[in-house]
């Protein structure tokens, strides 16, 4: 069971005191070296960071030490209820700038109460100021990650952090996700279309678009995810890749599937076409957007492909 902060003695607050500045620091040296390679900048603000929170442990230590002994014993944030437990970043998968940017003000703020309060419920002079100033240095980092941070924008390493940060997004989610979306949205107009021209049934319809849909979506998923490891390419993990290419590909077959759940025929075929419409200019703004194709040129080698094919499986079935 975790014990309250209002119940710890001097010697424990002093214990938990030491516990968290390893655990901060031990966090910042992380994220710095999980973004040394692509974002330098970045991890140089972190390993200042965690040069800081190892001077914050040694006076602590100096402090207990001269008070309680060499012995301190282990008391951790999850021991204490209250306290703001930090995830580890080895479970992070996806982690981008911007959170640990916004971690790094969440972590200075938890750290600064934690002092300001301690202080507060502390006897021993020594001890009182100790605490009081780390709160008033806890403050004034949170001011510094703010002038590291506008540092990085006046000499532009932010923007290139920033680019950076939009090219690893494009190639690892967008691209998979783009290629499933066209897929799923070009590929089942045919069958379904022609399931719909042939029979004129709704269910039968549903059936189809159903089939197609998923069916597509599990093939794109497996193809996506064992055409490259990421190594190499940095293309992010394959699993996740297959997953969000699968995904996005069932997605794209569903939307204009759906409509078929309409027992009127006409009515589900209206916005079956109509949602058709809305995939193939979204697609066309996503390539726009991300893939820096020009509108026009995008829209027009999305639209006239998905016509095509949608024409195809009309003819097919009406033959």
């Amino acid at each position: 069971m975790a014990k309250a902060f209002s119940k710890l003695t001097e010697q424990e607050i002093l214990a938990l005191a030491v516990s968290m500045e390893e655990e901060d620091s031990r966090i910042y040296g992380d994220l710095a070296e999980r973004f040394r390679e692509k974002f330098p900048s970045t991890a140089e603000t972190l390993t200042t960071m965690q040069a800081e929170e190892s001077v914050h442990r040694q006076r602590l230590i100096d402090t207990y030490r001269a008070r309680f002994g060499d012995h301190i014993p282990l008391i951790q944030r999850s021991d204490v209820k209250g306290l703001v437990i930090q995830r580890p970043v080895w479970l992070m998968k996806a982690l981008t700038v911007a959170q640990v940017r916004r971690q790094i003000g969440v972590m200075e703020l938890s750290s600064r109460r934690f002092y300001e309060v301690s202080a507060a419920r502390t006897e021993d002079a020594a001890t009182r100021k100790l605490l009081g100033d780390l709160a008033l240095v806890e403050a004034g980092h949170e001011a510094l990650a703010d002038k590291l941070d506008s540092d990085q924008v006046a000499s532009g390493a932010r923007a290139i952090e920033d680019e950076s940060q939009r090219r690893l997004f494009v190639l690892q989610v967008v691209q998979p996700g783009l290629a499933g979306l066209m897929d799923g949205s070009v590929s089942t107009l045919a069958p379904l279309f022609a399931a719909a021209f042939a029979t004129h049934n709704t269910r039968d319809t549903l059936l189809v678009g159903l089939a197609s849909s998923v069916g597509a979506g599990i093939s794109m998923g497996f193809a996506e995810a064992l055409s490259d490891d990421g190594a190499i390419s940095g293309r992010g993990h394959p699993l996740i890749r297959g997953a969000v290419c699968g995904l996005m590909t069932a997605a794209g077959g569903l939307g204009h599937t759906l409509p078929f759940m309409i027992a009127d025929f006409h009515a589900a075929f209206t916005i079956a076409v109509a949602v058709v419409l809305v995939e193939l200019v979204i697609i066309s703004w996503i390539r726009h957007h991300y893939m820096d194709t020009p509108f026009l040129s995008a829209a027009f080698q999305v639209i006239v492909g998905g016509l095509l094919v949608f024409f195809a499986g009309m003819l097919i079935g009406s033959s």
